[in-house]
Parts: C-alpha cells; structure tokens; sequence
C-alpha cells in the first residue's frame, strides 16, 4: 500500500488547472519546464560574463521579498560560505509574452523545483515537484500587502504562485520539505525561450518515435537530436508522447533534457563561447524574479563558482516521491508518499550522499549508446567529494545525475 499523508478536508479555493489540448494553450504549460536548470546556466555563465556588464544586468532584475527574509552584504566574488536552498519556480503569465500564448489571468507555478548545494559544497540536489501534487498550504500573505490567506489543508501545489505569490511557493515548500529556503527565483516564458535558444541546443536522446500531436514534436526514430527553439519547447511540454502520458513521466523525460543542458553548460564550448554567456545572462536578467537575497549579482557568481566546481555524477536530479491513481482528495492528482520523501529529504538535511537503485522514472531508460565514462571533473572537486558509489542507496526515489546518458521513452 503506498505510503500516504492523512486525508484532510479538500481546499476551499477554487483549484487552478489547465491541461488544454490545443497546441498554443498547452505551450504556456509546458515551455518552463526548461528552466528546472536555468538557474543554474545564470550562475555558471555569471562568473564569466560579470566583470563586462555587472551594472545592466543588475538594472533589469524584478525582485520580490520574502517572507522572514534579512538580507545582510553579498558576499565577496569566490567567497560564497556553505551551502545553500535555492527555489526555481516557472510561471506560466501570459502578461507580456507575446499573442502567441493567448490570454488568460491566472498565474500557476507549473515548475517547481528545490536546488540543495551541500555544506562542504561537493554535491548538489534538485528536486522537481509535481505541479498536480496535492500538500498543504500555509498562512500566506496577500501580495497587495493587505493581510494573509488562510492555510489550506489541501490544495495542488500550482495554485500557490496563484494564491500567494512566489513567497507562498517558498513558504509551501519549507513546510513540505522541512528545510529553510532563503534563495528564490522565478522565470517567465520568453526567458525559458530565449535561454533555452542561447545555449545553442541541447542533444536529447529517444528510444523511438516520439509524435506528439498535442505538442507538435515529431521526432521520426530513435536515435540523438539537437533541440533548440521551438523543437526544444515542443519535447519539454510532451506529455502523451512519452513514458505513460502522465505529468510523472514528463518529469523523467525532461530529466532527459536537464542533465544533458548542464552538460552543456559546463562544456568548454559554452563556458569560453562570450556570445552564448553574454546572450544566457541577457535573458535571464530579463525575464526573472529573484528574491531580494538572490538579487545580487556578487551572490549569483559566487554560487556559480561553487556550483561550476561540482562534478557531473554530483549533480543529481531526483522526482519528490509520489504516485497517481489514488481516490479522494487525490483523484485525478498526484498523493506524496511521505515514507520515501522524509528519508530523501532527511539526507538532504543532512548532507549525506545517496545513490538511486530505483529506476529513473517511467519516461526515460538508459542510453545503450552512453559514453562509458562521465567526464572528468575537475581535481579540486574530485579531491573533496565523497564517491557516489560509497555512498547508501535511497529507494523508492526516481531520478539520475547529469553524468547519466538517458533517453525519453515513447509512449508506445
């Protein structure tokens, strides 16, 4: 029996959801999925691109303030001090994107992800969450500033960009995970766009025909593609085109996409191209919100030097544990499994290495063709890191590390 939270009374507010088939509506859901690893491309090509253009790109970042946040002086460049939580959050506003998303007023976080750097800086977790998983929510102020929304005790965890800003995303999270989260940011649609044109395409592997009418993407056999642009969007937003057609194994798949992005990112080839960083952190800067601790560009290079110094198979993308196919206040949604997400985020909290023994999810398999070694990370890192295969495993988690080759598995 799966491992469930207890079932409370469902949400008051009325519940946010769009899962249009149209083409240019399902766009708006699925482009962000992209930015899981935009963050991360912001601080790795800020360290280079930040002694040319520090004060423009300072100039074009929004900021929000969180709640309880205190922000004392960024740090030196270099001298970024343990580790730290950062939250990526898309948003899927049509305001100012352009006709081609059409129109509608509701704001939903449809990528919300948690970023963990450890405290001796050596190894790095992101977990995605399930837009439709259903979690409690918190008190959460108004973003007029004119008092708080009540808690809710069940409400998919989309609707808190919504229902409380980017604040109440973070402040939903802290309270799911149990770790304090004082770093946030939040990308629109043209900066997933115009980032994801600005590496240059990404290679991604499928196991077979991927056709998917509902997103366009028409990739005719197995085999390795490079994406950018419109392809890359139509892959990330494929649902019904892999594994089983739910929103779970999307996620696996675009894990496909985001551990081979930061192998990208990390290339030679991108980290001394200064048209690609100068054009990466142009759009980011663009079309992001950062919260106030975040919004200062010493901060972002000095967690991009921490985070450039982490080797591939360090990095490791996992799914909170979860499931669909649940009644109640889970029908037709995703239900946590609270006994394999409080040992995942007990290592966490912990800084403890972990290996995954459980498969990477039902949209993605293993590369046949993979390289038979990751690349070489660099000697500082390596010198410092605990090996991953020392490390315990974790079952009943799904992911792998950007040093895994894996290919999207068609939904035959």
């Amino acid at each position: 029996m799966s491992d469930l939270p207890p079932r409370g009374r469902a949400a008051a507010l009325p519940v946010l959801v769009r899962h249009g088939r149209l083409p240019k509506a399902n766009l708006a859901v699925t482009i962000v999925k992209i930015l899981a690893a935009a963050l991360a491309v912001v601080l790795v090509s800020g360290a280079s691109v930040a002694a040319i253009t520090l004060g423009q790109f300072q100039g074009q970042i929004k900021k929000v303030h969180l709640v309880g946040e205190t922000q004392g002086p960024p740090p030196s460049l270099g001298a970024f001090d343990g580790g730290f939580n950062i939250l990526i959050v898309g948003s899927d506003t049509r305001e100012g994107q352009g006709a081609q998303f059409g129109k509608d007023d509701s704001t939903l976080n449809d990528v919300t992800m948690l970023v963990h750097v450890s405290e001796d800086q050596t190894n790095a977790v992101a977990v995605s969450i399930p837009r439709d998983m259903v979690v409690p929510i918190p008190s959460c102020p108004r973003a007029d500033g004119k008092g708080s929304y009540s808690a809710m005790s069940a409400m998919p965890i989309n609707n808190t960009l919504a229902y409380g800003g980017l604040p109440c995303t973070v402040l939903t999270v802290q309270k799911l995970t149990g770790l304090n989260i004082p770093f946030a940011a939040l990308i629109t649609f043209q900066g997933v766009i115009q980032m994801s044109d600005a590496v240059g395409g990404v290679p991604v592997c499928v196991n077979g025909p991927l056709q998917d009418p509902y997103t366009g993407i028409d990739l005719p056999k197995a085999g390795t593609y490079t994406l950018q642009g419109g392809d890359a969007l139509a892959f990330l937003r494929s649902r019904h085109g892999v594994g089983d057609g739910s929103d779970l194994g999307r996620i696996s798949s675009q894990q496909v996409y985001l551990s081979s992005l930061v192998r990208t990112v990390k290339s030679n080839s991108t980290l001394t191209d200064f048209g690609k960083l100068y054009a990466i952190a142009q759009a980011a800067t663009k079309n992001m919100t950062l919260s106030d601790s975040l919004s200062n560009v010493n901060t972002m290079v000095s967690m991009a030097l921490v985070l450039k110094g982490i080797p591939l198979d360090h990095i490791t993308f996992v799914q909170y544990p979860s499931t669909t196919g649940v009644g109640g206040i889970y029908s037709g949604k995703v239900a946590p499994l609270t006994g394999p997400a409080t040992a995942l985020f007990a290592k966490i909290a912990d800084d403890k290495p972990f290996t995954l023994d459980s498969g990477t999810g039902r949209g993605s398999v293993t590369d046949p063709t993979a390289p038979t070694a990751p690349a070489t990370p660099s000697a500082a890192a390596t010198a410092t890191a605990t090996p991953p295969d020392s490390a315990a495993p974790l079952s009943g988690v799904l992911g792998q590390t950007a040093a895994d080759y894996t290919c999207s598995k068609v939904n035959k």
